[in-house]
């Protein structure tokens, strides 16, 4: 059977924007869909929410898959770098996603303190991608928090498929966006 996690970004939850519609949608085609509530989401912590998702997961394999929107993207990254070798997942999906570069967070310390954390942080991209059968990378034109040269990590050191979509912002729920066939669009081309 085979099981897809959704992985919710900074400040998200389970119920969050467009993660209801793509847990029902992969649900009615008969895969098992889990949408963790990931710690202190306000606060996200790599150790933490690493540590929330492993125990999520249990047993990893080649029929586990991954969703990941914003900060859920380098959460999954350093998840599969954790992995032991040898271990392989099927898939992910990275919607928003970024390991180096964000924009537009002058806000307070604390915001400015976490996204250096995750941007900061060591990550092995080749040891991610030895334990990744396939990805695709999804992002927006006008995304005003992940800019598009994040594109060039997933691409040339994931080897992940690049998909660039017109005007849809950050894929916020706080911004409207409720349904997101590219992301269903995407799952389904890498569990086929």
């Amino acid at each position: 059977m085979k099981r897809i996690f959704i992985v919710h970004g900074w400040a998200g939850y389970p119920e969050e924007g467009w993660f209801p519609w793509l847990k029902k949608e992969l649900e009615t085609r008969g895969f098992i869909v889990v949408v963790p509530q990931l710690p202190d989401p306000e606060n996200p912590r790599i150790e933490g929410w690493v540590a929330q998702l492993a125990e999520t997961v249990g047993v990893p394999d080649k029929d586990c898959f991954f969703v990941g929107h914003s900060i859920g993207c380098p959460t999954i990254a350093h998840y599969l770098e954790s992995l032991p070798d040898g271990v392989t997942v099927g898939g992910a999906v990275f919607v928003a996603g970024f390991f180096r570069k964000l924009t537009n967070l002058e806000g307070d310390a604390a915001t400015q303190e976490t996204a250096k954390l995750w941007l900061e942080a060591p990550l092995d991209l080749e040891k991610v991608k030895s334990h990744l059968a396939k990805s695709v990378a999804i992002f927006s034109d006008n995304d005003p928090y992940v800019p598009l040269d994040n594109q060039d990590d997933f691409c040339d050191k994931l080897g992940s498929e690049i998909i660039v979509e017109h005007k849809q912002g950050h894929f916020s729920g706080s911004t409207g966006t409720t349904a997101l066939p590219i992301a269903l669009e995407s799952v389904l081309k890498i569990v086929a």
